[in-house]
């Protein structure tokens, strides 16, 4: 199938283009291969974005925003059109993820209702937004004065997006800033940037006017480029605590929304529901063969249930079948690189040389990992104390919940935590002693709806997406008044 954003033909591969203005263009002569996660394959080219063709993009943002008739009204006629697209057209967008991210069908599935849903937040959330009244009679002497508030756009939204969500983060940062009024330039992840130009197709197909989405592609060269001009208000950066912590540098007093790096944990108390809970952990650890910020990394389980645990899980993920992403009933698909690949199972190994237990798994072919459990996992080993992104899970012992508090809490990191307890004073210990975004008692850390303020604390960034927060960074506060 030949896509709208496929700009141009290189040989044997189409080149995904960039989107300026209405127009998909081919971009620089510059280009690097996009590659079939499970093959290993070059199957299109991606080009990188001029710093004239940047410019050129954020001139029109610019003279988009200023320009903009578009009522609340119709920021959400828009949104729920392109979520209209999005479900029709879901065959395509499976076609388009699944073979440069290499996930399963079930999550590609999954990411395209979520996605859907996003969108239709976003445009509930557009046609409401809202400010406050302000009671000015209160104030001596202001009595004749009506006071209140409006919330305004801030202009120019630049979204950097990663690679292991590449429709549904994508939409968190988009949907938000269209419905808020703001214009968008985006930066999908190189590794898979024609998820996100589809979806940018079907804004234009669903009546969003040229220049208010644009699309550009490149590395940190093009994005600090983008950055270094004024007229971008807002970055919304999702990807690792490195690269954002150079982003924030180059922010400056503008205003950012960072999604970085975690090692997420979910605890098993001694009263947990292992029926319960031990589905919901190996659907955490390894969907999206564990590329996912709140995959659970560490599974913190009471010593006296300890061996159960063991046991049990490592039957389920035993039987976990991996491999080709398109295949009846795969759980796990392979790492977004070789590299990747290699590391995690380089990782894996120095475990087990330094007195780690290997339950399941702990086998590579080419990209696929094998679903890893790993027991008996130190704060120490890499698989302990940095976040793997890979479908590894180490179960940990704690005695106490003090202790398995302070666990999480040693860890730069801070997104999300799950604990699986029906007492209540052990939740409310959690809920109220973590040191994280969001805390999901008898849930997984991995547990996020579309509808919750979602964001980390510490290294882990801070800022909040989900629809109705997001909108509220994304527009500031203008208070009006009068007196009469």
């Amino acid at each position: 199938m030949k896509f709208p954003f496929e700009a141009a033909v290189d040989g044997l591969y189409p080149i995904c283009g960039m989107l300026i203005g209405k127009d998909w263009v081919p971009g620089t002569a510059e280009t690097r291969e996009i590659i079939d996660k499970f093959r290993l394959t070059p199957f299109a080219l991606l080009p990188s974005s001029s710093p004239a063709q940047i410019d050129q993009m954020l001139d029109l943002a610019q003279a988009s925003f200023e320009g903009s008739t578009l009522t609340a009204y119709d920021r959400g006629r828009i949104l729920d059109g392109v979520a209209d697209r999005i479900e029709r057209q879901a065959d395509a967008f499976l076609e388009v993820m699944q073979i440069e991210t290499g996930y399963t069908t079930v999550d590609c599935r999954n990411e395209i209702d979520r996605t859907v849903q996003t969108f239709r937040l976003s445009a509930e959330e557009a046609r409401r937004l809202k400010g406050d009244v302000i009671p000015m009679a209160g104030a001596a002497g202001q009595g004749r004065r009506i006071g209140m508030t409006v919330r305004v756009p801030l202009g120019i939204v630049l979204a950097v997006t990663p690679f292991n969500a590449p429709l549904n983060t994508v939409a968190h940062k988009v949907g938000p800033a269209i419905a808020a009024g703001n214009t968008v330039v985006l930066k999908p992840a190189s590794q898979t940037p024609r998820t996100a130009c589809l979806m940018a197709q079907a804004f234009l197909d669903a009546g969003l006017p040229p220049g208010h989405l644009q699309v550009f592609h490149g590395g940190g060269v093009a994005v600090t480029h983008a950055m270094q001009d004024d007229r971008v208000r807002y970055i919304a950066f999702t990807g690792s605590t490195g690269v954002g912590a150079k982003i924030q540098a180059q922010a400056g007093l503008r205003r950012t929304q960072m999604e970085l790096g975690s090692i997420a944990f979910t605890v098993l108390s001694d009263d947990a529901d292992l029926d319960q809970a031990l589905p919901k952990v190996v659907n955490a650890g390894y969907r999206k063969a564990g590329q996912v910020c709140t995959s659970i990394q560490i599974l913190l389980v009471h010593r006296s249930i300890l061996a159960e645990v063991e046991a049990r899980l490592t039957k389920l993920v035993a039987g976990l079948h991996y491999g080709d992403p398109q295949s009846e009933g795969a759980i796990c698909g392979p790492l977004i690189s070789l590299d990747d690949a290699t590391r995690v199972e380089a990782w894996i190994n120095q475990a087990v040389e330094q007195g780690a237990t290997l339950l399941a798994g702990g086998t590579r072919e080419g990209a696929v990992v094998a679903p890893t459990l790993l027991s008996n996992v130190a704060p120490t080993m890499n698989v302990g104390c940095q976040e793997i992104f890979g479908p590894v899970v180490c179960i940990e012992a704690f005695d106490t919940i003090d202790g398995a508090i302070a666990r999480v809490n040693a860890t730069p990191y801070g997104l999300a935590s799950g604990i699986f307890t029906n007492r209540l004073d052990d939740a409310f210990a959690a809920a109220r002693r973590l040191r994280v975004g969001g805390v999901h008692v008898n849930e997984t850390s991995s547990s996020r709806v579309d509808m919750m303020p979602y964001g980390g604390s510490k290294d882990s960034g801070f800022g909040r997406e989900g629809p109705p927060y997001a909108i509220h960074e994304m527009t500031e506060e203008r208070v009006i008044s009068f007196t009469v």
